[in-house]
């Protein structure tokens, strides 16, 4: 990006206007994807955990923490600098939850169960769906919770998951 950044400057200094915005979308479209690319490895977490619930029927602090604290962060980088748009539209998370629902299970493969799973026994284990289906859920309130109150939705939220009564109460399985 220095390098784009150096050449805009100098067709700017040089008059070359046209080459000058054509750097500009480049660079704006270099901006998106890096958001989007931070959204989606937030989302990898968010659905690493919500698998770790799923399988293990129980919630942790940590666990609830990872989840909060990526959706804060989805939220913040999810809306663009007008305030007014988003780089994920709402109706856009089951394609995007899809895609790296792979990769959240490989992921997940070293933590659930102590790590006594390969990803290829959990892969058969989890039920893709119903994650999707939470995570949208959960999702959803980074539209419709201000940033003060995302955190409290999200816990009121996970207290409905397995474990998560327990969890809401302090009870440790």
């Amino acid at each position: 990006m220095l390098q784009e950044l150096a050449e805009l400057k100098l067709s700017i200094l040089e008059g070359r206007y046209a080459d000058a915005l054509s750097l500009l979308a480049q660079l704006d479209g270099m901006s998106k994807q890096a958001k989007i690319d931070a959204i989606e490895s937030f989302a990898v977490r968010l659905m690493l955990h919500l698998i770790k619930n799923q399988l293990e029927q129980r919630l942790t602090n940590s666990w609830a923490a990872s989840i909060r604290s990526s959706l804060v962060e989805i939220k913040k980088i999810n809306l663009q600098d007008n305030k007014k748009a988003y780089y994920i539209n709402q109706d856009e998370w089951y394609s995007l939850l899809e895609d790296v629902i792979e990769v959240a299970i490989s992921d997940a493969s070293v933590e659930v169960f102590e790590g006594n799973c390969t990803p290829f026994q959990l892969s058969d284990m989890v039920n893709r769906e119903e994650v999707i289906a939470i995570a949208q859920n959960l999702l959803n309130l980074t539209y419709t919770q201000s940033k003060k109150e995302l955190p409290a939705a999200v816990n009121e939220y996970l207290t409905q998951l397995p474990g998560g009564e327990d969890w809401r109460q302090g009870k440790v399985r």
